[in-house]
């Protein structure tokens, strides 16, 4: 039966020391919750670190350890303090953590760090791998194995893999300081569906990945070799049910059940009138915006002094990282501030700031939640957060007013919060003042609101939604109408090609013998196609015949030793085997003259952009520009040059160029002339682009096409990239 993997750098377990064994507990955190319900509802297994370094483990004690682990579900990789430190400490947290934050100043690229970034990500790729069989589904979790999903499709490309990001993603000016910003990038892109909580981060990827790696994006789709990546936003959910019941059980308690916690925080709404407790609750990050608030909270009760004495901010900062310089530093910023504060403002009875600086328990932070009339939540940049969304969901009386940060992921969904900007100080007192008087009717319409979207979309129907789309995907990729050449095919392609009487091979340059380059003079053949082509010709009673756009000189440079067909120009210039170049061309070249002023325009405007004038056609190059500048761009040269040419004259929209060509001969028509009256009973056509559709289209129907990348296309097969064509020609003279 198949199975789900599920791949994060933790498992949902915490691992503790005992004399002579170990003893592991489920933790509950909303990753371990949301994916409850993927890992128990059904055949399921969770790759993860333990949370212990195996420098504490011997071997001995390790080997029943990870059978007791896998027998609950659980597969772990072993790691050892030098790789938590390089890894997680690391490049994780030290680079990629504050830039995908967009705190440049803190982010260190090492090269050690991101090498056992890489072994590392190898180690999870090869867990799965170890444990992976036919019909499994992968699910990558988070920005510490951004490499591992590519690390496995290239070993088992028959397998789906989600991977979800949990932070943001930064805009592309940000993204292209990291300095392996590539294999990063296509790292995660071996996923076959990647989920982001809002639009703004999967718009930021989908930017980075056009600007960067020059794929192809389709609305949400990134154009592969071979397939196609969905890319869609998910945004995470809370286990809103588990937040509400144990409120409502809060609500209930007897005089004698309430914490020592509760009755101090009732006893501070008593001993004011209008007295109104502001709640801030977060780990101690830079992200989490802690140091503005306490400032915003110093501005407020000095613009409005008439609430001295009657507000109070509760803090609970959870610690994090302690041991790292930037968090000692935070900590010690923190503390003064609040002493500042309250040093300031405090009398006898009053205190402006409680400040808690540790973890709190499950019931406390219900009744944290439960008694404070506004919580004020306004990171800087966070990928969602979650306690804005459990505050809401506690509101079992439907009061309270939350104040919350735009910079947060929630801020999507959270919209009638009171929304205010984390650096704007003025704002955030102002606000708070807007909470406090808020009508309670007003409150409860807001809240009533927010908790209906919060129960539908819960964190389990997060996993849910993100789960059936990755089966749809993995659906989507089995049915294709266009066969992949595999070994079994490649073995009847050479069968067929020895066992004919008279063959003939047609061939496209550009994207099917070489790769395209940026610059095209540069794409040129390497000795290893050019031998390839010479044992062909050996064969007897085989004919070749190159079909290409590009221009006399320059095939006749590479190719023109050689007893071959050589077409340039699409079709506009035919030289047969130890023949002389025929031009076809039947129209007067004014119509040149007329359209390159136009064309010159539009690359004055857009930088990286050039034309090349052939004989028969003008070229527009845009790959070296920038792509989302480019595709404006080529819409509007399409739209232009539509209305100004001829029926006699065809634009054709190639692979990051527009050409303006005569309508009359195309590739389709050279080959119907190279054939002519011959009677070939193999015939083997390659070609990547929409040019060469016409080859296919004009070829007889016993004709073998063979498209280079998985696209719409009329032909039979296709393949993934020029290395694998050159493959296949060797085969055949094998």
């Amino acid at each position: 039966m198949a199975k789900n993997i599920i791949v994060s750098n933790r498992l949902p377990i915490q691992l503790t020391k005992l004399d002579n064994s170990f003893e592991f507990t489920p933790t509950s955190g909303g990753l371990a919750t949301g994916m409850n319900s993927v890992h128990k509802g059904q055949e399921s297994l969770w790759v993860g670190w333990p949370g212990i370094n195996n420098d504490e483990i011997d071997k001995k004690t390790w080997a029943p350890l990870k059978k007791s682990l896998k027998k609950d579900g659980y597969f772990p990789v072993s790691l050892n303090q030098k790789e938590i430190e390089d890894f997680y400490y690391g490049l994780s947290n030290k680079s990629l953590w504050p830039l995908f934050h967009y705190f440049i100043e803190f982010s260190v690229f090492d090269e050690m760090q991101w090498k056992s970034y890489q072994e590392v990500n190898q180690k999870f790729a090869d867990s799965v791998l170890l444990n992976i069989d036919k019909g499994d589904t992968v699910w990558i979790h988070d920005y510490q194995l951004l490499l591992c999903p590519k690390m496995i499709k290239d070993i088992r490309p028959d397998v789906t893999i989600g991977f979800f990001l949990h932070i943001p993603f930064p805009s592309f000016e940000i993204f292209r300081i990291f300095p392996w910003r590539e294999p990063l990038l296509e790292g995660i892109l071996g996923a076959d569906l990647i989920g982001f909580h809002t639009y703004d981060y999967q718009r930021h990827f989908l930017s980075s990945v056009k600007r960067i790696l020059r794929k192809e994006v389709s609305f949400n789709r990134v154009i592969m070799e071979t397939r196609e990546v969905v890319v869609n936003t998910f945004p995470m959910g809370i286990d809103y049910d588990k937040f509400k019941n144990a409120a409502q059980s809060h609500l209930n308690m007897a005089g004698d059940e309430k914490s020592d916690l509760k009755k101090q925080l009732e006893l501070h709404k008593k001993g004011a009138d209008e007295g109104k407790l502001i709640l801030s609750i977060d780990r101690l990050d830079y992200t989490k915006g802690v140091v503005n608030r306490i400032k915003a909270f110093e501005l407020f009760l000095t613009k409005y002094p008439e609430f001295l004495e009657k507000v109070r901010l509760v803090m609970l900062t959870v610690p994090s990282r302690s041991s790292v310089s930037d968090y000692k530093r935070l900590k010690k910023e923190t503390d003064e501030i609040v002493g500042r504060v309250n040093g300031k403002f405090a009398t006898i009875n009053w205190t402006p700031i409680w400040y808690y600086y540790r973890a709190m328990a499950f019931d406390d932070l219900i009744d944290l939640y439960m008694t404070s009339d506004i919580a004020m939540i306004t990171p800087v940049r966070d990928g969602m957060n979650l306690v804005a969304k459990e505050f809401v969901a506690t509101r079992v009386n439907g009061d309270g007013v939350l104040i919350l940060s735009e910079m947060a992921g929630a801020s999507k969904e959270l919209y009638e919060s009171i929304l205010v900007n984390p650096f704007d100080l003025n704002q955030m007192a102002d606000a708070l003042l807007n909470a406090i008087k808020m009508p309670e009717r007003e409150q409860h319409k807001r809240n009533l609101r927010m908790q209906k979207r919060l129960q539908r979309y819960s964190v389990e129907h997060w996993a849910n939604e993100f789960m059936k789309a990755l089966n749809t995907k993995h659906n989507n990729i089995e049915e294709s109408s266009v066969i992949k050449i595999n070994e079994k095919i490649k073995t009847s392609l050479v069968g067929k090609f020895k066992s004919s009487q008279k063959r003939m091979i047609f061939l496209d340059y550009d994207g099917t013998l070489v790769e395209y380059n940026e610059k095209p003079e540069l794409a040129i053949p390497n000795n290893f196609l050019l031998k390839i082509l010479e044992k062909l010709l050996k064969f007897p009673s085989t004919e070749l015949a190159i079909v290409s756009g590009r221009k006399q000189d320059f095939l006749d440079q590479w190719f023109g030793h050689l007893p071959v067909t050589l077409v340039a120009e699409h079709g506009h210039f035919i030289k047969h085997k130890n023949q002389k170049w025929i031009g076809k061309e039947t129209q007067h070249k004014n119509w040149k003259e007329d359209l390159i002023p136009v064309i010159e325009t539009f690359t004055d405007r857009t930088p990286g952009t050039f034309i090349e004038e052939k004989k028969n056609s003008l070229v527009w190059h845009y790959r070296k520009t920038d792509p989302e500048l480019a595709a404006e761009r080529a819409v509007e040269l399409k739209t232009v040059l539509s209305s100004l040419i001829s029926d006699e004259l065809h634009l054709m929209d190639g692979d990051k160029i527009i050409e303006v060509v005569s309508g009359r001969y195309n590739k389709g028509t050279a080959v119907s002339e190279i054939l002519g009256d011959k009677t070939s009973d193999f015939i083997l056509c390659f070609g990547d682009d929409i040019t060469d559709e016409f080859m296919f289209n004009d070829l007889p129907s016993h004709a073998i096409n063979v498209k280079v990348g998985k696209n719409n296309t009329q032909a039979n097969y296709w393949i993934a990239k020029p290395h694998d064509v050159l493959s296949l020609l060797n085969a055949l003279t094998s």
